[in-house]
């Protein structure tokens, strides 16, 4: 088990790249698999998740040639359900994805069910629930969910709710139905957007009627790809927080501001300084200056535009560093406020009010001690907790932030942090 030991208490400067976004690159691997022609993928994060599923593809069939650091050619011609690795199946969520495009190869399939971050109660109810509107039927066993599509059909899908991975796999099974498939109540995050973009040049039609309703006219023959993936949306917000609590002087690279309109605004009324540098590419750069003086806040997560449930918990570290009480209210998973167990452990005034609602008093001096990473999110906001600490922290479970975050220690080295990698099984 890997950890990371970050002594704090230093401001950081220089520049950092975003890399491309984690939450497109799953659900586009998995489209590439509606068709049997071959699609090139690149600006691919290599992050472990991403590594996962390729080599969960690469189990049952998809020839994967990479063609550069980042890019990679996808054959999904042969394929053979029989060598699905399940157990891999099991160990990470983003497998999920799979359903809509192996109903579509095989008809019937059976999946374990997905694996992924210990952050509450994730079932695939609203999964299933879509899936049986358009005809699929779903029957479960204590080891699998099968699946059998051969009366599938085009038609009405009311979501149970703003679900973005059933919205992802209704989006890619519409896409292969002959005729008009309606969703409604659908997830428009900016990876969905990014998604339809590759169905569309796949074959199908799809188009966003109003705020969270899609029309897909699909086809059933759909074609390869070729797409460069966004810079990472949730990434660089993290980046921002980093800076915005270590009062650092950093430049990020390879920005979509749009993305994170109410995440900027939110930061900017605790008292965040930063730039936008337009670019001839169509990206920006964001110039983060040091603050010295934050304001305590009022944070809701909601369903994009709003601001994603994934910046809670580094929005809560900041909170540590404002003057006044801070209010943090996340309904969308049980388990998404565990972190602030770790930051009272370095002796943030926190107090958890219920599985949702926490509330935060600072500013606090933070002090190094042994802490957990808990989860990709969690963990990375425990990397700038300890950043800002006083002392030395040990990070154990630092694998679950290579999840997410690339090489991150390498990252954050040449902005001057103090942090290395240790091996604690060693």
């Amino acid at each position: 088990m890997d950890a990371f030991i970050i002594k704090g208490s230093k401001s950081l400067k220089g520049e950092i790249e975003v890399r491309g976004a984690k939450n497109a690159t799953l659900p586009i691997l998995a489209a590439s698999l509606l068709t049997q022609e071959s699609s090139v993928l690149d600006n691919l994060p290599l992050i472990e998740d991403v590594k996962k599923m390729i080599t969960l593809l690469e189990s049952f069939g998809v020839k994967i040639t990479w063609l550069g650091e980042r890019k990679i050619k996808i054959d999904p011609k042969n394929l053979n359900l029989d060598n699905l690795d399940q157990k891999l199946v099991k160990k990470i969520r983003g497998s999920v994805l799979l359903i809509a495009a192996l109903i579509h190869r095989f008809n019937k399939v059976k999946l374990a069910p997905p694996g992924g971050c210990f952050i509450g109660v994730r079932p695939i109810d609203a999964h299933i629930d879509g899936l049986r509107q358009l005809g699929v039927k779903v029957k479960m066993t204590p080891e699998y969910y099968c699946y059998d599509g051969s009366e599938m059909v085009a038609q009405e899908v009311i979501l149970p709710e703003f679900s973005v991975t059933a919205t992802e796999n209704i989006l890619m099974l519409g896409s292969v139905l002959k005729g008009t498939t309606v969703v409604k109540i659908a997830a428009v995050e900016p990876h969905i957007e990014e998604l339809v973009g590759v169905l569309n040049q796949m074959g199908a039609e799809i188009h966003l009627v109003n705020s969270h309703v899609f029309e897909i006219k699909g086809s059933r023959k759909l074609h390869g790809f070729s797409h460069y993936l966004e810079p990472d949306y949730l990434e660089a917000g993290t980046f921002m927080i980093l800076s915005a609590a270590t009062k650092g002087r950093i430049i990020i690279h390879n920005v979509i501001s749009r993305h994170l309109d109410l995440v900027m605004k939110k930061l900017q009324n605790i008292g965040v300084k930063m730039e936008i540098i337009k670019r001839a590419d169509g990206l920006e750069d964001v110039v983060m200056h040091p603050a010295y003086t934050l304001n305590s806040f009022k944070l809701q997560t909601l369903p994009y535009p709003g601001i994603p449930t994934d910046l809670q918990a580094p929005f809560g570290v900041l909170a540590t560093e404002c003057n006044g009480t801070s209010l943090i209210f996340d309904p969308m998973y049980d388990g998404r406020l565990k972190y602030i167990d770790e930051l009272v452990k370095m002796g943030a005034n926190a107090l958890v009010a219920d599985p949702h609602r926490a509330l935060i008093t600072g500013p606090t001096v933070l002090n190094g001690v042994e802490i957990n990473s808990l989860d990709i999110r969690a963990g990375m906001s425990l990397v700038i907790a300890a950043l800002i600490a006083s002392g030395t922290t040990t990070l154990k479970e630092a694998n679950e932030i290579d999840r997410g975050y690339e090489k991150i220690e390498e990252r954050l080295l040449k902005l001057g942090a103090d942090i290395k990698r240790v091996n604690l099984s060693l």
